[in-house]
């Protein structure tokens, strides 16, 4: 029996790869860009609140709720490379288990989740910086997300099965109507209960309820073998070791880079302390810039989570020539739509962040144009970086790609925040950071992938 019981399941081992590509990240990037207008959506309807710091609030949260929530959400990153290897293999009961084991350790680590998050996200933020009535709306956000986590794992780790067999339409599908819920609890909270961001947060976890029942109903029907069947739901030894193995250090990657992301929100509140205090200026214009940012980044990392579907499926075939042609076609597509991302969003910047801030403060608009002017125009190196972690991590090289991103990213932008920000400390030299430590990560993932992929070309010359 074939693995792919559905056309809408991309049969990645043969055949022209380009167009593949584009079929499988098109359906991710629309996914995550109507995610990201959501969130985007939580924002600017949390300012419509007349609620003075109800953007920047929302903003500081983020780093601190990704440190916690990416710890365990990276071994959704470990499902969808055990399952699509298992799928490549041609291993049915293996790819069930694994299927089954993952929701079993989603709804572990959700739990888990909710109980850290709501006992240190209040001490964490006081210890970033934010005070006053910024502290209370971040806290009160961030106590009402939490309780949602366990329903986010369980998505997470659904779409990232859904993705492994090359179906990324039925998400699209499911968080396109969840999404419009979201939108619509939020104008009902804000709007017609009068709530602030506890009303944003709420919209959240309701939205996120949602996905679970129509992505559980989904898996059920499925006929392939990534259908869900309650009574296989149990922790297989063999499944969860290679799901640890592929995902925790994409998690610790996550925590680690929410660390170092941390670091440089809790040295932007500073400048914002110093230049405004008791405001929330640049603040406001940095969470502004950063949401809109987020756009080109989900539209990028759709390319990320092709390379790591079909590489993990052409290790698991052993197909390591094609891969070669699985890279260029990934490079090929992430770096066309990084650059349209930054033509439009610094074309469009003016009114963009406009919806954001409505009061077209000033100071909280040069922090944003700061953060664009930076960042923005060399985003397509991100872009590599994130396509060459991707192959790493389908090659099974997951801990490579970790430590390559850490010290290329994380260790470098916490040197350059310690000693090279001290000298010229303005926002300028904090955004400065990122494209320096992305190309230099970039140009590392891409040389450790071509000396793995040869390597696995020589042991297995047969297949190649």
């Amino acid at each position: 029996m074939k693995p792919f019981a559905k056309s809408k399941d991309i049969q990645m081992l043969e055949g022209p790869l380009l167009g593949k590509v584009f079929l499988f990240a098109l359906p991710l990037m629309a996914t995550n860009l109507l995610q990201m207008l959501y969130n985007a959506a939580d924002m600017i309807v949390a300012g419509m609140s007349g609620v003075e710091g109800a953007i920047g609030s929302i903003g500081t949260c983020g780093a601190m709720i990704n440190l916690i929530l990416n710890i365990f959400s990276g071994f959704a990153i470990g499902t969808n490379v055990v399952v699509a290897r298992n799928i490549g293999r041609g291993d049915r009961e293996a790819t069930s288990a694994s299927v089954h084991t993952s929701l079993v350790m989603a709804t572990l680590f959700g739990v888990v989740c909710t109980g850290v998050g709501l006992l240190v996200s209040r001490p964490i933020l006081k210890l970033l910086g934010d005070e006053g009535h910024v502290l209370e709306l971040a806290s009160l956000y961030t106590r009402i997300y939490f309780c949602g986590a366990p329903f986010l794992a369980i998505s997470n780790y659904m779409i990232a099965i859904l993705r492994a067999k090359g179906d990324t339409r039925t998400p699209l599908y499911v968080l396109t109507g969840t999404g419009l819920l979201n939108v619509g609890m939020n104008l009902f909270f804000v709007l017609v209960l009068h709530r602030s961001v506890d009303g944003v947060a709420y919209a959240t976890v309701i939205a996120n309820v949602a996905n679970v029942i129509l992505l559980g109903i989904v898996l059920m029907r499925d006929t392939g073998w990534c259908k869900l069947e309650f009574k296989k739901l149990r922790i297989e030894r063999e499944a969860m070791k290679e799901i640890i193995r592929d995902g925790l250090p994409a998690g610790v990657q996550g925590a680690l880079f929410s660390l170092s992301n941390m670091l440089i929100q809790s040295t932007i509140i500073g400048l914002n302390n110093a230049a405004c205090p008791g405001g929330s200026s640049i603040i406001d214009g940095n969470a502004a810039a950063t949401n809109l940012e987020g756009f080109a980044y989900v539209a990028t990392n759709s390319v990320y989570q092709a390379s790591v579907t079909f590489t993990s499926q052409h290790h698991g075939a052993r197909k390591y020539k094609r891969i070669g042609t699985v890279m260029r076609c990934c490079y090929f597509v992430t770096a066309m739509i990084a650059v349209a991302a930054a033509v439009i969003l610094l074309t469009l910047r003016r009114p963009l962040l406009g919806l954001y801030i409505q009061s077209g403060d000033p100071l909280a608009l040069e922090a944003a144009y700061t953060r664009f002017n930076v960042m923005i125009v060399p985003y397509f190196t991100l872009a590599f970086m994130e396509v060459g972690s991707g192959v790493l991590r389908g090659l099974g090289k997951s801990t490579t790609s970790t430590v390559i991103s850490l010290m290329g990213s994380c260790v470098f932008r916490l040197i350059w925040i310690w000693f090279i920000f001290p000298l010229w400390p303005t926002l300028t030299m904090v955004y400065l950071s990122y494209p320096i430590s992305w190309s230099l990560t970039a140009l590392t993932h891409f040389i450790f992938s071509m000396v793995v992929r040869r390597r696995y070309m020589n042991i297995f010359p047969e297949t190649t």
